[in-house]
């Protein structure tokens, strides 16, 4: 047997992503191209949906004001995904509502001057201008850190061994929304997760008039045969006398958006009223913020890759991050219940889809803006039972956290101390988060628990987040721990050409303003 060559045995690293049909700036035919959008706003809804289902009953509203929520907050994440594909890093990623928030919104729904009030409706209004107030206050943070491009002087201290842990537990991070939820309803979501892997991977090669249909619409071909399933079982009685929680996370019939919801409403700034202003609550909300912002910048690096692009420079970066911020003013001053970060599921579809081209994301955008007006149209696909969402979640998550652990391959993983970062990192940020849910779940109340609220939702807000957990231990072991003489282990010479614009010829391709904006803006 003739000996092995070393290029037989081993893969050099890439800077982009190979195996993509279209990538960031090259275009599906508009057929298909509306057709991909549109699964895309179909994904987007399941968070659109969960955060408000889960808070606006806390608050006292009813199933009116549910559904004015997920309006707002659709038309939201349609006008912040259009700014941050136009203006922000111009990557196709989805803005949508963000999980971080919720701790300190929940801190201010318990709050001892809101639960005091008796009349439900008054609480729900009273307590929702006091959400917006922290989140208008707190968007500062970003907008500040993005557009004075600190975040960009802040990210020169990453490499590519610090930054494998934060993005691969941007998808790792959010295993408790995963199977966990397909488990609340197994006979539906366990079909769903097991077509959706048939038809993306073992049928992706099926082929109508040379077009991989089953590929591209994996998504919507096993939503729609389980979600008439699903009904099939609603309509027959299968859950007639189940449970109420059975019930509600397996029918198809419980969320009453449908009957709920206007025929047309269109959702605008201080539609509740007046916002109100308390600095205890605006700092605890800045935690949830600067935690949105270290989940976006693993999610951007990650959608960078998934769209075959070049990892984007730190100003681009930090201009994606200030146009957060912006969208996360926005949804203060509408009232979403929620602030902004990028949506993971979608960038995990842009892997399973092949495709990630920035006009599909713009034009699901145009669709997240036209149903959330159109409230009954877009009520009937908002009615799908979250379990469903789940089971897609198991897979594209998944896929975003490899996506992390890809960028592995510019760095010496026969270093120990490279192991040590990584192992460590990824331990502590799916072990700390864990533990401050367990003892939440368990207490009723987090880890941190003194006088001070706002402190006790700061450090609970910080430390229920993995890829937040990550950053801070990747990077202070990454920068400290024998930093001066593994610049090559730690991957830096590949990384240094992407430390500003003009370092590689193809960021001008990707990342450049339209409209000729960068003449006003020149990168740096």
């Amino acid at each position: 047997m003739d000996p092995v060559k070393p290029e037989e045995i081993s893969h050099p690293p890439m800077d982009q992503l190979q195996g993509l049909e279209y990538c960031i700036d090259s275009n599906p035919p508009w057929g298909e191209a509306i057709a991909l959008g549109f699964e895309h706003y179909i994904l987007a809804l399941g968070t659109a949906v969960m955060i408000p289902s889960v808070l606006v009953p806390m608050m006292g509203g009813d199933d009116g004001d549910k559904v004015r929520v997920v309006q707002t907050l659709l038309f939201l994440q349609g006008v912040n995904t259009l700014l941050q594909t136009l203006f922000g890093t111009r990557l196709p990623t989805v803005i949508g509502g963000s999980y971080a928030f919720m701790v300190p919104i929940i801190s201010i729904i318990k709050d001892s001057s809101l639960t005091r009030i008796e009349d439900p409706q008054l609480r729900f209004l009273s307590t929702m201008r006091a959400v917006q107030g922290a989140i208008i206050v707190a968007s500062s943070v970003q907008i500040i850190l993005g557009f004075s491009q600190m975040w960009a002087i802040c990210s020169r201290f990453f490499s590519p061994v610090g930054m494998v842990p934060v993005i691969a537990l941007t998808g790792f991070g959010l295993f408790n929304i995963g199977f966990p939820v397909v488990g609340n309803c197994v006979e539906i979501g366990v079909p769903m997760l097991i077509l959706f892997v048939i038809f993306s991977q073992y049928l992706k090669n099926f082929q109508f008039r040379q077009f991989p249909v089953v590929e591209r619409f994996a998504l919507l071909i096993a939503l729609v045969v389980v979600w008439a399933y699903a009904h099939l079982l609603t309509a027959s009685g299968a859950y007639k006398h189940r449970p109420h929680q059975t019930q509600v996370n397996c029918r198809t019939d419980m969320s009453n958006l449908i009957s709920s919801a206007p025929w047309i409403k269109i959702p605008y700034p201080l539609q509740w009223g007046a916002p109100s202003f308390d600095a205890g609550h605006a700092f605890a909300m800045m935690a949830a913020v600067f935690v949105s912002l270290i989940e976006s910048t693993g999610a951007f690096k990650a959608a960078a890759r998934l769209a075959s692009a070049t990892p984007p420079p730190p100003h681009v970066l930090s201009r994606g991050i200030g146009w957060q911020g912006i969208g996360i003013l926005l949804n203060g001053l509408f009232g979403t219940l929620s602030g902004s970060s990028v949506s993971v599921e979608n960038i995990g579809l842009l892997g399973s889809t092949r495709v990630g081209s920035r006009r599909v994301i713009q034009i699901s955008a145009g669709f997240m803006i036209f149903f959330s007006m159109l409230g009954k149209f877009g009520a009937l696909f908002a009615s799908i039972p979250f379990t469903i969402f789940a089971a897609v979640y198991c897979v594209l998550f998944g896929l975003v956290a490899s996506v992390g652990l890809s960028f592995l391959q510019f760095t010496n993983m026969n270093s120990l101390r490279n192991l040590f970062i990584v192992g460590v990192s990824l331990f502590l940020g799916l072990s700390i988060p864990e533990y401050f849910r367990d003892f939440t779940m368990k207490a009723l109340h987090g880890p941190a628990h003194t006088n001070a609220g706002w402190f006790n939702d700061f450090l609970n807000t910080i430390f229920s987040s993995s890829p937040m957990v990550a950053l801070m231990v990747a990077v202070f072991l990454d920068n400290t721990l024998d930093y001066k003489d593994t610049a090559r282990d730690r991957g830096l010479p590949w990384w240094a050409k992407f430390r500003t614009f003009k370092g590689d010829s193809r960021n001008e391709e990707f990342y450049t303003l339209p409209f000729n904006l960068n003449r006003f803006f020149p990168p740096s």
